[in-house]
């Protein structure tokens, strides 16, 4: 969905608005695209921990155990010499989400990130060289079943 450094941009834009918690990140992506993109915490949480290193945010109080973070001076700079591309970025994620109305690509968006995350999660643990082969050949089938459509 996103070029690399993109999504760092697409956080630091939703925080120029707002502090936010890390969930919130998600849940305001997944609105703007009407549910057809929601970046998993897998991806949200090392992001929002390198802008965190890199000086461009900062938690700050918060009520409860959630990390609400803000924008720090570096990162309002960082932003303002990005923002064309950050502000590209969203609104790719807003045309995204205008496409998804027109048509409903939910659920597919959401059967392709399932099949993401259970790829990832079984090839690294995956030590047998014919269930990877196995695994090969499903989605080799599934994508000559989808061009027969």
């Amino acid at each position: 969905m996103f070029d690399a450094g993109e999504l760092r941009l697409v956080l630091l834009l939703l925080l120029e608005a707002q502090p936010r918690h890390g969930y919130d990140f998600i849940r305001e992506i997944e609105e703007r695209t009407v549910g057809a993109y929601a970046p998993s915490p897998g991806v949200v949480y090392p992001t929002l921990t390198m802008l965190e290193d890199l000086g461009h945010i900062e938690e700050t109080r918060s009520e409860g155990p959630k990390r609400l973070y803000a924008l720090t001076a570096a990162g309002r700079t960082q932003l303002e010499e990005h923002r064309a591309e950050a502000e590209a970025a969203m609104a790719r994620l807003v045309a995204l989400g205008a496409e998804n109305s027109r048509i409903e690509t939910g659920p597919i968006w959401r059967a392709m990130q399932n099949l993401k995350t259970v790829l990832q999660q079984r090839l690294g643990a995956m030590k047998d060289k014919q269930a990877m082969l196995d695994v090969a050949e499903i989605l080799d089938e599934a994508a000559r079943k989808i061009e027969r459509l």
